[in-house]
């Protein structure tokens, strides 16, 4: 990741140079996904809302994009799902 645009933290700099990982393989004749934010940790100020939209995109908008070809990603013009994650863990 080379930008952050997260408005709810103070450090624009977490996420920058952190990897998204994608592990597609098959298991039992069944695809698996194993996904991997390498460098996001737990002491990041975005570090539980990001945990929490990460899991809600790969096993709810992901999964429905692959079993119905439409998903539930956020659009740019909205807030979406970390806003109302950014208010759980009160980071507004």
């Amino acid at each position: 990741m080379v930008a952050n645009h997260f408005n709810f933290i103070k450090d624009q700099t977490e996420w920058v140079n952190t990897k998204l990982i994608f592990d597609i393989t098959t298991e039992a004749n069944k695809t698996k996904v194993t996904f991997t934010h390498k460098g996001l940790v737990p002491e990041y100020e975005c570090y539980n809302v990001c945990n929490d939209a990460w899991t809600s995109y790969i096993q709810n908008s992901l999964y429905k994009l692959i079993i119905t070809g439409k998903g539930e990603p956020n659009r740019k013009d909205e807030d979406g799902l970390n806003a109302e994650l950014a208010k759980k863990w009160k980071l507004d």
